[in-house]
């Protein structure tokens, strides 16, 4: 059976497909999410405000991620340091693609691909596009777990793929 579109919005569609309701969005191809780690091994993570959450908006930790598509260009790779820069204001040296897989798979065909970056460079203050107003925080790796205990609570939700970026970094590094 087709997709019925129900209703189109200015960045989502939502959809039917044999009584399952999702959301798609209609302006990007793809999600990008960056683990990333500096020289002096902090791990790089930024905080914003997500309006969807709460009344108000509620702070949340995240990898440094963006739409790939949403500016022409479709490669995972480019939008990953793209994102990267905008975000955090640090470019890599060499970017690999480890996962791949959906961001909420009862709720949207959104796939999420998570990208190593290495071999970071400051270039620029980092804090996104104008209105994002992203804080970019650099946290050592060996406290990072105890600092995101205690963002969750100070009352910041801290996304998952947080948890499993740090896991596929130690994985790596192990190697």
């Amino acid at each position: 059976m087709a997709d019925t579109l129900i209703h189109h919005g200015r960045f989502l569609d939502y959809y039917t497909r044999d009584g399952w309701e999702f959301v798609r969005r209609n302006n990007a191809s793809d999600v990008v999410a960056v683990i990333a780690c500096t020289a002096d091994d902090d791990v790089v993570l930024v905080e914003q405000v997500r309006k969807p959450l709460g009344e108000n908006g509620m702070r949340v930790i995240e990898l440094p991620a963006g739409l790939v598509g949403d500016d022409g260009n479709q490669d995972v790779v480019v939008a990953a340091q793209r994102e990267l820069e905008e975000e955090t204001g640090f470019r890599a040296a060499q970017l690999a693609v480890v996962s791949r897989g959906p961001s909420s798979a009862g709720l949207c065909d959104e796939i999420i691909t998570m990208v190593c970056a290495r071999g970071l460079e400051r270039v620029g203050p980092g804090g996104g596009l104008p209105g994002e107003n992203i804080t970019v925080h650099l946290v050592p790796r060996d406290e990072v777990e105890a600092w995101l205990m205690e963002c969750s609570e100070a009352g910041l939700l801290v996304d998952p793929k947080v948890w499993a970026g740090l896991y596929i970094w130690a994985s790596l590094s192990d190697d």
